[in-house]
């Protein structure tokens, strides 16, 4: 189908993407949770966009550049463990009445996600190894071929996010009530953080 090799396989592969817990998760969270519906909708267009530059920068070619120069991949797996335990360590530590560590106006939600989106090394992986295993050589048909990819993944990274900030602003709702629980809640989101930073750090 338009020179994808089992499109229903790539769906499935994509959506089991979208669901492995990480920083894109976790930022669809706290946004929602910071920002409300507003703050929530602006982190799913910031990991759509964020995704679709990874995947275009995948045709352009930049997997086979990574794999001749692995020093690249390293430097950017550096660079994303060091901004996600800076993040982490900012939430750890901030304290009751302090300016949140993300922003609450929509579009600074979107730039953080879109960075996150970038440094993930989950997105990375994605996209500059496994994706381009659904293309297939016989019946590529260019362009074609990878708008139709980057218009499934942006469709379905939209209604997973729609779902995740829907279910997290009902929850939301009933936690403002209680800013002892939304502190504890911004303190393990922190923990969490700087573990995937680490995590990060030790896989290279």
């Amino acid at each position: 189908m338009f020179g994808i090799a089992d499109y229903p396989s790539f769906v499935i592969a994509v959506i089991v993407f979208l669901m492995i817990p990480g920083p894109g998760n976790l930022a669809l969270i706290t946004s929602t949770g910071k920002g409300g519906l507003r703050g929530g909708f602006a982190s799913i267009f910031g990991l759509i966009t964020g995704d679709q530059v990874l995947m275009w920068m995948a045709v352009a070619g930049v997997a086979a550049l990574l794999s001749a120069w692995p020093p690249a991949f390293n430097a950017v797996q550096w660079l994303g463990a060091a901004y996600l335990a800076w993040l982490g360590l900012r939430m750890l530590l901030a304290k009751a009445g302090d300016k949140p560590v993300l922003n609450i106006k929509p579009h600074h939600f979107f730039k953080q996600s879109f960075v996150i989106t970038l440094l993930n090394p989950k997105a990375i992986v994605f996209y500059m190894a496994f994706f381009p295993l659904f293309v297939d050589p016989a019946r590529h048909q260019g362009l074609l071929t990878f708008g139709v990819m980057a218009a499934t993944i942006a469709a379905l990274t939209f209604l997973y996010g729609l779902i995740v900030v829907l279910l997290t602003h009902r929850l939301a709702e009933r936690l403002r009530a209680s800013p002892a629980i939304s502190n504890a809640l911004q303190k393990v989101a922190g923990v969490f953080l700087i573990g995937f930073g680490v995590k990060l750090a030790l896989s290279r």
